[in-house]
C-alpha cells in the first residue's frame, strides 16, 4: 500500500488546489441555477424579508448547514439586497464562498474555531453599516440543526432581527453519512422555502435570557424545517446530539 501513498498525497494536494476549489464552485453553482430554474418552488414568508429590509434597513438571515445549497438562488431572482454571508476558512467554505459571489454575494471568511475574533468584528462592522449578514449557526462542524450563540449574540448587540429560511424538496438526495444531512435537490423538481418572521432579541437581555433566546430561535428553525420537509411529503431530519453552547468569541474580554 505504501507505493500509492505519493499519488494519494497528489490527489488530496490537487483537490486542495485553487483550481479545484473554482471549478467545484463553479460546477455546483451551475446545477444550483439550473436545479432552481426547472423546479417549481413556493416562497412562504418572502414579504418577512422585504417588510423587515425596507423597515430596518438590514438583518441577520440564519439557515441550517443541511439546507443551505439552495438559499443564495432566493435571492438572485426575489430581489437583492446587499448581503455579506459568513463562511469557513475551509476547502468546502471556499467552494460555497465561490456561489455565494456568483450570486452577487459578498463573503466574510472565518468560523467559531478560525478566524473567530476577526470575523466577529467584521459582522459587527457590516451591521452597523446596514448590511445584512447570513450566517450558519450549526456549521462548520455540527452538531446538526443545533444553533451556536453567535447569531443571538450579534442581534443582541446590534438590534438587528434574526430571520430564519430553510427549503426542501420533493425529489432530493439526502447525504445520509454526512453529520449536517445535506439535501441535494434534483432538477425538474417542486420544492419549498419557508422563511420565518423577524425575531428580535433585547438590548437589556443578560445571559440567562440570551440562551433562552437561542432555544426558542432554534426551535423555530426546526419546526420551519419539519414544516418543510413534511409538505414535500418527505421524512422530517432529526437536529444532531446537542453540546454546550460556548460563548461566542467576541463576548470574551
Amino acid at each position: 500500500m505504501s507505493k500509492f501513498k505519493p499519488l494519494k498525497k497528489a490527489l488530496k494536494k490537487i483537490t486542495r488546489s485553487k483550481f479545484a476549489t473554482l471549478l467545484v464552485s463553479r460546477l455546483l453553482y451551475l446545477y444550483v441555477k439550473f436545479t432552481f430554474a426547472t423546479s417549481r418552488w413556493e416562497i412562504r414568508g418572502l414579504d418577512n424579508i422585504l417588510n423587515t429590509w425596507m423597515e430596518e434597513g438590514n438583518f441577520i438571515l440564519v439557515g441550517w448547514h443541511g439546507r443551505a445549497l439552495m438559499m443564495p438562488m432566493i435571492f438572485k431572482k426575489n430581489y437583492h439586497p446587499e448581503m455579506r454571508a459568513l463562511v469557513s476558512l475551509h476547502n468546502d467554505g471556499r467552494i460555497i464562498a465561490g456561489i455565494l459571489e456568483k450570486c452577487g454575494i459578498k463573503t466574510i471568511g472565518g468560523s467559531t474555531s478560525n478566524n473567530a475574533k476577526g470575523a466577529a468584528v467584521n459582522i459587527m462592522h457590516t451591521l452597523n453599516n446596514k448590511i445584512s449578514v447570513t450566517i450558519i449557526p450549526d456549521g462548520p462542524r455540527g452538531p446538526r440543526m443545533r444553533m451556536s450563540m453567535s447569531p443571538v449574540y450579534f442581534a443582541h448587540k446590534t438590534g438587528k432581527p434574526l430571520i430564519g429560511m430553510v427549503y426542501s424538496a420533493k425529489k432530493a438526495k439526502i447525504i445520509e453519512k454526512a453529520w449536517d444531512k445535506m439535501m441535494i435537490p434534483a432538477p425538474f423538481n417542486q420544492g419549498i422555502y419557508l422563511i420565518s418572521e423577524p425575531f428580535y432579541v433585547p438590548k437589556d437581555a443578560d445571559e440567562k435570557d440570551l440562551e433562552r433566546y437561542r432555544l426558542d430561535f432554534e426551535k423555530i428553525m426546526n419546526n420551519l424545517n419539519d414544516e418543510a420537509d413534511r409538505a414535500m411529503g418527505i421524512p422530517p431530519i432529526l437536529p444532531g446530539d446537542c453540546v454546550k453552547t460556548k460563548k461566542h468569541p467576541a463576548e470574551k474580554k
